[in-house]
């Protein structure tokens, strides 16, 4: 039969010698691009909203009626979200 195994000592870190602390224990935190954050909120169905482009600049030669469609938010397309989500990923 094989002889036991020594038990870990608590708080040590594998036999290295030197304590950890409980922020040491975890992986890094994966943070959210801050430009992503700026530009995207979460509704409440879990969709993504976006604001629409074109509306800052250059609006003498735009019609009110382009302006005005383009001051209401969207969301952001199914082919994008997949993209948009990892970017906000915290």
């Amino acid at each position: 039969m094989n002889p036991p195994l020594p038990l870990p000592v608590k708080g040590r870190d594998k036999g290295r010698g030197h304590k950890l602390n409980k922020y040491q224990l975890q992986m890094p935190k994966m943070k959210s691009k801050s430009g992503a954050k700026k530009r995207f909120t979460l509704t409440g169905t879990g969709k993504i909203k976006r604001k629409h482009a074109y509306k800052s600049h250059i609006l003498t030669k735009k019609t009110k009626k382009q302006k005005r469609n383009l001051t209401y938010s969207t969301t952001v397309d199914k082919a994008d979200e997949a993209n948009v989500r990892e970017m906000l990923q915290s």
